[in-house]
């Protein structure tokens, strides 16, 4: 019986834990690399979605095409998330 009341409140502090970092994660493409390459975006990467980060990889493949704002948001925030 011990057993289980500790597996059972382990597992119900990982969540208690893992839920607020789950819930701070904003939506793609509301970023701040979306927000300031919204038109970029349109121009060079129609095809694009902004799940799995494939907008932001287009981009970056762009570099050289993309504005000064667009350049300097890829330049100073990481990644994003992959789902």
């Amino acid at each position: 019986m011990r057993k289980f009341i500790f597996a059972a409140s382990a597992l119900a502090a990982g969540l208690a834990l893992a839920a607020p970092a789950y819930a701070q994660r904003p939506e793609p493409g509301t970023g701040p690399v979306a927000a300031a390459c919204q038109q970029d975006i349109e121009k060079l990467c129609a095809n694009a979605t902004h799940e799995r980060g494939a907008a932001r990889d287009c981009l970056e493949k762009n570099k050289a095409k993309v504005s000064a704002a667009c350049a300097q948001a890829l330049n100073t925030t990481g990644g994003g998330r992959r789902r």
